[in-house]
């Protein structure tokens, strides 16, 4: 193996312990029980919403609309507690149907419609946003607001609910694990393993190489992508559950990252081990990346309005690995 198949291989490896080493040094407290469980948390969104994001590349296409479904089922959450005042099960279930129905509304325009994925997902994303924002005309919703015709909302957040993104587990130190981390553990080797190891997961990586042979070879390609748009629909209703569960309320504005932050971890997942295509372990450890670099920054001060351009840097040069030194990106 040449250096530069090491470099190919281990490089991102390198650059994220590398990374570590650096804010350890430069950034006070970064090494510290309380910083790592601000990565976790915001490991734990990020990576939800990224192993959505996934599903969809390995078929060959894109969601744009992973952080609005997000924010959606967010919203729903709350107002279903809050306004309805129905209890944490009817919450989650209804937070789950309707990142299943967008996801399967998004795989039908794209498979049957014909509409091309990002204009499609870009288009829902777009949708959903307003969706969510009426029924409250645009305000977020906690116990005790008004609501629109007058009324008061009294319901709440029951504390089961809420112990999905607020409790922590001991690990060598009391509250360090949150549970919302135990969830994206237990989601990314459900996926890992159904991709890698099951016969659908191998015709999806098929469907996404090659969706023509795929088709010649009898694969219901149709199936496999309406299927990964819902399992993306659902991974970031997931990921807005635990977001609500985190924040004890509805917040329209809360979301406004997760999409740009789940879709560089996704896409940073392609460099890791030098896989050069999307895979659940690539895409936790990009997520675990994104969010050391953004809680260091933090920590050092860095201007909020900086974090973007690093992060862009970051991916740029992940892509730069995968691609051009590889050469996968040939054709």
């Amino acid at each position: 193996m040449t250096l530069r198949d090491y470099a190919i291989r281990y490089g991102f490896i390198l650059l994220l312990f590398g990374l570590i080493a650096y804010f350890a040094i430069a950034a006070d407290g970064f090494v510290s029980p309380q910083s790592a469980v601000f990565i976790f948390q915001s490991v734990a969104i990020t990576g939800v919403l990224a192993l959505g994001v996934t599903a969809t590349l390995v078929v060959g296409g894109f969601d744009l609309s992973i952080g609005s479904v997000a924010t959606s089922a967010m919203m729903a959450a709350a107002y279903v507690m809050v306004v309805l005042e129905q209890n944490a099960l009817v919450a989650v279930i209804a937070c789950l149907l309707i990142g299943a129905v967008v996801g399967l509304i998004n795989g039908w325009l794209i498979v049957y419609m014909r509409v091309p994925d990002l204009l499609a997902t870009l288009g829902m994303m777009f949708l959903l946003v307003g969706l969510q924002r009426i029924p409250t005309e645009g305000r977020s919703i906690a116990t005790g607001m008004t609501m629109p015709d007058g009324s008061v909302a009294n319901g709440k957040f029951s504390d089961a609910f809420l112990a999905l993104g607020r409790h922590r587990f001991d690990f060598f130190i009391p509250n360090l694990i949150p549970v919302s981390v135990v969830v994206l553990i237990v989601l990314a080797v459900l996926i890992w393993f159904f991709l890698e190891y099951t016969r659908f997961g191998r015709m999806m990586y098929a469907v996404g190489s090659n969706e023509r042979a795929a088709e010649l070879a009898g694969a219901p390609v149709k199936t496999y992508k309406i299927w990964a748009y819902i399992i993306s629909g659902v991974f970031a209703s997931i990921g807005g559950i635990l977001l609500a569960a985190r924040l004890g309320r509805g917040d329209i504005a809360s979301g406004n990252n997760l999409l740009l932050d789940a879709v560089a971890a996704a896409l940073i997942g392609y460099a890791v081990l030098g896989a050069a295509k999307p895979n659940a372990f690539g895409t936790a450890v990009g997520a675990l990346f994104v969010g050391i670099l953004l809680q260091g920054l933090t920590m050092m001060n860095a201007p909020y309005y900086t974090q973007d351009f690093v992060k862009g840097v970051v991916l740029v040069v992940a892509l730069v690995f995968t691609f051009a030194l590889s050469g996968r990106g040939r054709r």
